[in-house]
């Protein structure tokens, strides 16, 4: 069986769209959630809007068992559990990208804030929860899931934090894959601190506006960053 694209948390929003997209560039895409129903559900309604690609819904235990890079995209309130339920379906040698952000909306407060974490971001919490070997990458925080989601163009950069070369530029391809995005090195896991704060920013200039603006960097030379 062909490693996948696992996603934890792929009936939410961003799960979802990541997944539609990933499916329509002809990615294996297993979606993964708390109830084995619901992530069929989501994955038959995927194969509707990509019917050539592979899709299967799982419940998160089996979908992280199913690829090398696995994402996490619950909300924050769920990310504790949900990592304490993968503990032992985790293993040495796979990466977890953490696309959680602590938004005071986790608990009932404005979407527009943070929440202070412990760790310094949520991203260095997801580390010191993930069993040992496992990488933790920071990645997609600041693209809009409706624009995922609805099929419009993307034309934006995506921060990729992280301690290690080779995972980085691991999630960095598959990120690329979606067409119209570019993966961004910006640098430490610690460096997750400042661009999960991007994603209240970004809240509050598209609730201003009325759109789904994103993260565009100027001024990279041109080239394959990852080589």
């Amino acid at each position: 069986m062909p490693d996948a694209i696992p996603i934890i948390g792929g009936t939410g929003a961003l799960g979802y769209g990541l997944a539609l997209r990933w499916a329509q560039a002809g990615q294996q895409v297993v979606i993964g959630s708390r109830k084995a129903g619901r992530a069929a559900e989501a994955a038959e309604k995927l194969k509707a809007e990509a019917p050539q690609a592979g899709i299967e819904g799982l419940d998160n235990a089996d979908a992280a068992k199913r690829g090398p890079v696995v994402f996490l995209t619950v909300p924050f309130r769920a990310q504790s559990e949900t990592l304490n339920n993968l503990r032992d379906h985790l293993s040495e040698g796979q990466i977890l990208v953490d696309c959680t952000v602590p938004l005071a909306a986790a608990l009932s407060g404005k979407a527009t804030r943070t929440i202070g974490v412990w760790q310094g971001s949520a991203a260095q919490q997801a580390q010191e929860m993930v069993p040992d070997g496992v990488t933790v990458i920071s990645a997609l925080h600041t693209v809009s899931a409706p624009v995922l989601a609805g099929g419009e163009g993307l034309d934006e950069d995506v921060l990729v934090c992280g301690d290690k070369k080779a995972p980085k530029a691991q999630v960095a391809r598959l990120i690329e894959l979606i067409e119209g995005l570019r993966a961004v090195n910006a640098g430490p896991l610690e460096t997750a601190r400042i661009v999960e704060t991007l994603t209240p920013m970004l809240i509050s200039v598209n609730v201003r506006y009325k759109t789904h603006a994103g993260i565009k960097l100027t001024g990279l030379p041109e080239g394959d960053h990852w080589a």
